[in-house]
């Protein structure tokens, strides 16, 4: 297995300046102050911009995730609502349980960022384990990367990325391939669906 990325991102596309402003706010920090502790590799996998053409989204996709060393969720209610980014999710899921067998996970391969909390509260799979909350952010919040009130969450961030980087680097089995990697099947909802009278 080649580690090609150190974190793959997954999220709910948008369409408006706030979530793609965000976004693209988070890349830039992130891939800023991971830049010195990788070699040849990406420092992230962002869908949007690295798919390229051609019809199997899913394999391309599959095969992104087996080969980054962790994934960061765009936390929103938007993100819990999609089949696909809760397929995104479970797919780390599965390459954590394989892995555990590897090394010691240092935490979750799966690092929570809050951009939007659910009205209602957040679910237990984003809660689980180590997540950052940048519920704060606004458009006024200018560049997250210089930002004082956001450094300490984006250095949280890149520490436990590096750790897995690290250990996944030191610890994969010769031979392991990454192209028989397969998403699983889009999994239940998160969450009962509420009734059609909510919210008020």
């Amino acid at each position: 297995m080649t580690i090609r990325h150190g974190c793959f991102i997954s999220y709910a596309h948008g369409r408006h300046a706030y979530m793609s402003k965000f976004k693209s706010d988070l890349v830039e920090a992130l891939q800023c102050y991971l830049e010195p502790h990788f070699d040849n590799e990406n420092e992230l996998f962002v869908d949007s911009e690295q798919l390229g053409g051609g019809d199997d989204i899913d394999s391309k996709i599959a095969r992104a995730l087996c080969e980054s060393a962790c994934m960061i969720v765009i936390y929103t209610p938007k993100y819990e609502a999609h089949g696909y980014t809760r397929r995104e999710f479970a797919a780390m899921q599965l390459i954590e349980h394989e892995r555990q067998q590897w090394y010691t996970l240092p935490g979750h391969l799966i690092i929570p960022v809050i951009m939007t909390r659910h009205p209602v509260s957040l679910p237990p799979q984003i809660t689980g384990g180590m997540y950052v909350d940048f519920s704060r952010y606004t458009l006024a919040s200018g560049d997250l990367k210089a930002n004082p009130d956001f450094i300490p969450d984006i250095e949280k961030i890149v520490h436990r990325i590096v750790e897995h980087y690290h250990c996944l680097k030191q610890s994969t089995p010769p031979g392991h391939d990454c192209s028989r990697f397969v998403l699983p099947d889009i999994p239940p909802e998160w969450r009962a669906i509420p009734p059609p009278h909510f919210p008020r």
